[in-house]
């Protein structure tokens, strides 16, 4: 039932004559790219870095929004009296 049906006699592929334009261009070689481990290395710990400087530039502003926050309510009680 689910089994492919085959023809009798397949026909044979077709001769095929390769031709001067058939030919594929001719490929220069890439360069070679070697990546050192040292290469690697300066690269996760300039992200590293990076990273925690963000992330100290983050807390320094929540901590300054925090603060200005309770600088105002203080000097809104203040003007209340």
């Amino acid at each position: 039932m689910f089994l492919p049906k085959y023809p009798d006699s397949p026909t044979p592929p077709p001769a095929y004559t390769h031709t001067v334009a058939d030919q594929a261009p001719a490929r220069r070689p890439a360069a070679q790219i070697s990546v050192s481990t040292g290469a690697v290395a300066a690269v996760l710990v300039g992200g590293v870095v990076l990273t925690a400087l963000l992330a100290a530039v983050a807390v320094t502003a929540v901590s300054v929004a925090v603060a200005a926050v309770v600088l105002r309510s203080m000097l809104r009680d203040q003007h209340r009296r």
